[in-house]
């Protein structure tokens, strides 16, 4: 029970260590900014599975309180946020028929859809809660937003944090969602 709370201190503490730096960087004021952080999300799913899933969601919120950002889309965003790594991990852990090994191009590109879909379907849980409560807000870009900073960051930066993982520093899979 000890090291499992240490590894959730550590999954928060380095979801903030990434998070923090680059929550300046909004798109639109109040409402999306450039996230860096969401490569976190298959990662935290994958490796330490609904635990790590449920960590993503809460401190995605917990960054929206602290920079002042919290708003009716939060709570979509908390929704959203954990349905995204945890469709990923509930796909790679009993809906493929092939492992997930990030070194050959037919899986990676394969994960690679496997992001895009998730960060869809992030987007159609959050825009509308956007659209519908802050009609002053560009929902179009909103949702581009949205799906980019939840495909483009886990491809490009989360790929290479998975192959490091797995392959050079040894974790493993976490097969269960427990």
């Amino acid at each position: 029970m000890k090291q499992r709370i240490k590894t959730y201190v550590l999954l928060v503490i380095f979801y903030f260590l990434v998070a923090v730096p680059f929550k300046v960087m909004e798109v639109i004021p109040g409402f999306a900014d450039i996230r860096p952080v969401t490569l976190l999300g298959p990662v935290y799913g994958l490796f330490f599975g609904l635990p790590g899933c449920i960590i993503f969601a809460f401190m995605n919120l917990v960054m929206d309180i602290i920079s002042g950002g919290l708003a009716w889309s939060s709570f979509a965003g908390l929704i959203a946020n954990f349905m995204g790594p945890y469709l990923i991990t509930v796909y790679w852990n009993h809906v493929s028929a092939s492992e997930l090994t990030l070194r050959t191009v037919r899986n990676t590109l394969k994960y690679s859809l496997t992001l895009i879909l998730a960060a869809v379907l992030e987007a159609v849980i959050i825009t509308p809660s956007v659209a519908l409560v802050y009609p002053e807000v560009d929902w179009r870009l909103f949702a581009i937003s949205v799906v980019c900073n939840t495909a483009v960051f886990p491809i490009l930066f989360g790929i290479p944090l998975i192959i490091l993982m797995k392959e050079e520093l040894g974790f493993r899979w976490c097969k269960g969602l427990v």
